[in-house]
């Protein structure tokens, strides 16, 4: 990976595909993941759609994204059935021809030759976008695909890990987003004015304010995230002073 331009900020989006998931008969597990392991790679994740198994939707979501953002990745439909039509919406998306890949192909005929060998289902497992490079997928054979800045990765949690594992260390990003916590029973609407004023105070710096209610009280924690680890501190600093001098105790990392 390329060395880290502190002054660039690198960008991410994710399109999440199947109906299963607009339905809510499966509760996606992919954005949290994904949006952490590109944390650590020095990119941030800035927008997510979830769109439904109609190829239009998906060369409209991916042509959108794949121009606004460094990388795009999109998890769901490359599997065995008809339904899986993602290969075929980002090629569309890109203008070029779906082919066979001859390395997914003898990836997927070594993986089944001992669980009934390839049949039709099976291949459509290799098709991708031409000039697709693969993604390994150590967990059930089938390969992601990277073309450009697109990355299609499967819809299933832990065969996504594995690709996003695979992945880890070959995309170029920026300075780390650093983070830290501060909370305290303390009601987001009595400090509104606080946190703009010191978060305007730090141009490097974004506070998050994450309202909670427990053992019957209301509370907030407020997230304060930057590059800079000492914009980071003195924004943290300004602010806690800040809650001290209004009456209200805080913790630090938040309760």
């Amino acid at each position: 990976m390329t060395s880290p331009d502190p002054q660039r900020i690198y960008t991410a989006a994710l399109v999440v595909i199947g109906d299963e998931i607009l339905s809510g008969r499966t509760h996606d597990r992919n954005i949290a993941q994904v949006a952490s392991w590109l944390q650590v790679q020095g990119i941030r994740l800035a927008e997510v759609r979830v769109v439904p198994d109609v190829e239009a939707r998906i060369v409209e979501a991916v042509n959108a994204l794949r121009a606004a953002h460094d990388y795009l990745f999109t998890t769901g439909g490359i599997g065995p059935t008809h339904d899986d039509i993602t290969v075929d919406a980002v090629a569309r998306a890109l203008d070029v021809p779906v082919i066979v890949h001859p390395e997914a192909r003898a990836i997927l005929e070594r993986y089944y030759a001992d669980k009934g060998g390839i049949n039709e289902g099976r291949l459509r497992m290799a098709r991708a976008p031409q000039g697709a490079e693969l993604i390994p997928n150590r967990m059930s054979g089938a390969p992601g695909l990277r073309i450009g800045n697109v990355f299609l990765m499967a819809g299933v949690p832990h065969i996504t890990a594995g690709m996003l594992d695979a992945l880890t260390g070959t995309l170029e990003g920026g300075a780390r987003l650093l983070s830290m916590t501060i909370g305290g029973f303390i009601p987001e609407s009595e400090v509104a004015g606080l946190l703009r004023d010191v978060e305007r105070a730090h141009e490097n710096c974004q506070i998050g304010s994450y309202p909670f209610f427990r053992e019957g009280r209301v509370g907030s924690n407020f997230v304060i995230r930057s590059t800079d680890a000492a914009a980071l501190s003195a924004c943290r600093d300004a602010l806690g002073e800040g809650l001290s001098q209004a009456g209200f105790a805080w913790t630090e990392g938040g309760i």
